[in-house]
């Protein structure tokens, strides 16, 4: 099965126009006084998103058990634009206005490095805050080049010096950059809830109906040979966020007959602990298309 690519059709919510406003309001008003602004924004993206709408509204149901209200769909948007906020303050200066919780920070400490795989669920920038904090651990994100494209373009204008942590996927050297860095001890993050055209998908139950997630990072990890973890940074509302963290696998000592099925393990989980995630957290998973719609398959993956 290859990927859809979907989400690209979208226009991008977390646009350099939208952050550069949350930057000047929040420089210029602080933190409490702009986030007066995120309500109209979050009830104009209702009003003239439609197909972001739509996708929050069918997405809640599912991940509420119940029919969605107009209440739920505007909470999702404010909760979105609550995490765009935030970047400014997370990138700018970590250790401020934001107060986050990691009941599991020994991940932190320790001097190997691990790669950590996640989803758009919450803020990743809220993880790379408590590396901040936690001994200067670096944490690197692996990212394909159109992604990685738009990502610079924020951090460009929040915090330029943040895109030295951004690792292009398809270039000659970046495996080598990658392994240098785990092998440093820095942490390597992925996010494997979208795909782009071309990605090799497998079918997994998620949220009551199977849905395809891209293979791709789970075979880099595997490349990589390291433990991997399952990673969340979860917005709790006000000013506070929690990093969370759960071991997916170990690819350490994996040998390649054995390589497919572990792979498969490790994704298993993941999508395991996404669906418990989103049903505990609902607000914070941010994919604003068709989860569900079915890509050409010509050759699919078996479902797990």
């Amino acid at each position: 099965m290859t990927g859809h690519g979907d989400w690209r059709s979208q226009p991008e919510r977390g646009s350099p126009r939208l952050l550069r406003l949350m930057l000047w309001l929040s420089r210029r008003l602080g933190r409490r006084l702009s986030r007066l602004a995120l309500y109209p924004i979050a009830l104009y993206f209702f009003l003239f998103a439609p197909s972001a709408r739509r996708a929050s509204h069918a997405y809640l149901a599912r991940a509420l058990n119940r029919p969605a209200r107009t209440i739920d769909v505007l909470r999702h948007f404010l909760t979105f634009a609550s995490t765009i906020h935030d970047r400014v303050y997370l990138l700018d200066n970590p250790t401020g206005a934001i107060t986050i919780d990691c009941p599991h920070g020994s991940l932190f400490d320790a001097p190997t490095g691990a790669i950590l795989i996640g989803a758009h669920l919450g803020s990743f920038e809220a993880l790379r805050a408590i590396g901040k904090g936690k001994a200067q651990r670096r944490v690197s994100m692996l990212m394909h080049a159109d992604n990685a494209k738009k990502i610079n373009a924020l951090l460009a204008i929040a915090n330029p010096a943040a895109a030295d942590d951004i690792i292009v996927l398809g270039q000659v050297d970046s495996m080598l950059t990658a392994q240098t860095r785990l092998a440093e001890g820095h942490l390597i993050g992925m996010l494997a809830d979208r795909s782009l055209p071309g990605d090799t998908l497998r079918l997994c139950p998620f949220l009551g109906t199977p849905a395809g997630f891209a293979l791709g990072p789970f075979r880099v990890a595997a490349l990589l040979r390291q433990p991997v973890y399952f990673m969340a940074g979860l917005y709790l509302g006000g000013n506070r966020y929690r990093v969370h963290f759960e071991p997916l696998a170990d690819f350490t000592h994996t040998d390649r007959p054995d390589r497919t099925r572990a792979i498969h393990r490790a994704q298993d989980r993941y999508v395991a602990l996404l669906e418990s995630h989103c049903r505990a957290y609902p607000y914070n998973w941010f994919n604003f298309y068709d989860f569900w719609a079915p890509p050409i398959a010509p050759n699919p993956e078996p479902t797990a």
